[in-house]
């Protein structure tokens, strides 16, 4: 049996520290590219990044179902966990290419290519409350943005994201795609996902927009395998 230590960080929270995605960071020099799937599924969150290289930002990241290019919330999560580990890069590797990252008070963000992560079945509803009252029983398969303006003219979105193509039954904050929705409406947004995790986006076009948000550290965890 092999003890795999684990740091684990939220990311997205809200100002008071509250909600946010946990990420698993992983040390990559302990797990071979052969068993990352499996200690990826074992972890049990969204994704888990995996630091090849903390020095040049180097990152791998896993879903429960495979390796993903790119991904939002690890990878504000990664230049968050390094910043304060003492690697605080201004660019993260991972294979999509590589990702400036910034820092403004306690927001940490990246920027990328709004063509880069998953396909979304967008679906715009009426009212928050439409949102919030979504059953993640009615979407089994592929993934499925719901979303609705909670306040259009400062650019604030309610929103739930339905991942099960990814063995995630709702995601609490999907960096990429709210990189996406940002480019569809071409604009600055707040999007408040989950069961309230804030993500800030900055809209550049043509193709790219910035995700970023707060980051919280959990006590480490120990993985046996």
């Amino acid at each position: 049996m092999t003890d795999i230590p684990v740091e684990v960080v939220r990311v997205f929270t809200d100002p008071d520290g509250r909600f946010g995605n946990p990420l698993g960071i992983v040390d990559g020099s302990l797990v071979a590219e052969a068993d990352r799937l499996r200690v990826a599924a074992a972890l049990g969150y969204s994704e888990t990044v995996y630091v090849d290289d903390a020095a040049t930002g180097t990152l791998r990241i896993y879903s429960a179902t495979g390796e993903m290019s790119f991904a939002g919330h690890p990878t504000v999560g990664a230049a968050a966990w390094l910043h304060t580990h003492g690697h605080p890069v201004d660019t993260l590797h991972v294979p999509a290419g590589p990702i400036p990252v910034t820092r403004s008070g306690d927001l940490y963000a990246v920027r990328a290519d709004t063509t880069w992560g998953s396909d979304w079945d967008w679906r715009q509803l009426a009212t928050p409350v439409e949102v919030l009252a979504a059953s993640p029983a009615s979407y089994s398969a592929g993934h499925t943005f719901l979303w609705s303006w909670q306040d259009e003219p400062t650019g604030t979105i309610r929103a739930r994201a339905f991942a099960p193509a990814m063995n995630v039954e709702e995601d609490e904050a999907t960096g990429s795609a709210v990189t996406q929705l940002t480019a569809r409406l071409a604009r600055d947004l707040l999007v408040i996902q989950g069961t309230g995790s804030h993500l800030h986006t900055t809209h550049h076009p043509p193709t790219h927009a910035t995700v970023g948000g707060r980051v919280i550290e959990e006590p480490p965890r120990t993985l046996t395998l």
